[in-house]
């Protein structure tokens, strides 16, 4: 039988969608006047784009970029872009309690409210105490190299207040995750 070609009918419209969405958030973010707006606005979009890129991780494609990365690259990196970009999509997704990314908490009773061991609940297990990664990545826009740290905190097992932006600062984080973002999504760009 001969292999499918990609994309499909149904992933091309569905791909123009995400990906036209989510190159205006980046193109939005980008811009040093968003991060001037409200925090409610910022996360709306910053919410929206976690949950695109997470769709369109479905795509076949995009896991093999990924399968050619933890090759090439770093194991913990494409962990990164996969697990952790995961996990605050869902953390976005299940927990709209807040209105901005520095008010967002979790904690093991809140994230296993109704059940053990969803998807938060085993990415925060994982990785608990595993300290601090640095991070650092070109922003050509700006001609800067720009720094980062991504945390992973201790007391989740013990039911600890988590706070999203002990694991990940707002700007520099959403910045980073958008630059990573963008590279994995910009794989299956012609033109």
């Amino acid at each position: 039988m001969p292999e499918e070609l990609r994309p499909s009918e149904a992933e091309k419209e569905f791909l123009t969608l995400a990906y036209n969405r989510f190159y205006d958030i980046y193109e939005e973010i980008e811009s040093e006047s968003f991060w001037g707006k409200n925090g409610w606005y910022r996360l709306c979009k910053i919410r929206d784009a976690f949950l695109i890129y997470a769709e369109v991780l479905h795509y076949p494609p995009i896991q093999w970029v990924f399968e050619h990365l933890k090759k090439i690259r770093p194991p913990f990196e494409v962990e990164i872009g996969k697990e952790l970009f995961r996990l605050i999509r869902n953390i976005l997704a299940h927990m709209p309690f807040f209105e901005k990314w520095d008010d967002i908490w979790i904690n093991r009773n809140v994230v296993n409210w109704y059940k053990d061991g969803q998807a938060i609940d085993r990415f925060l297990k994982k990785h608990e105490g595993k300290g601090e990664i640095k991070f650092r990545y070109w922003l050509a826009n700006r001609k800067k190299m720009n720094y980062l740290s991504i945390n992973f905190p201790i007391g989740y097992v013990s039911n600890k207040k988590i706070f999203l932006k002990d694991i990940l600062k707002e700007k520099e984080g959403v910045s980073f995750a958008f630059q990573y973002m963008r590279y994995i999504l910009d794989t299956q760009v012609e033109k």
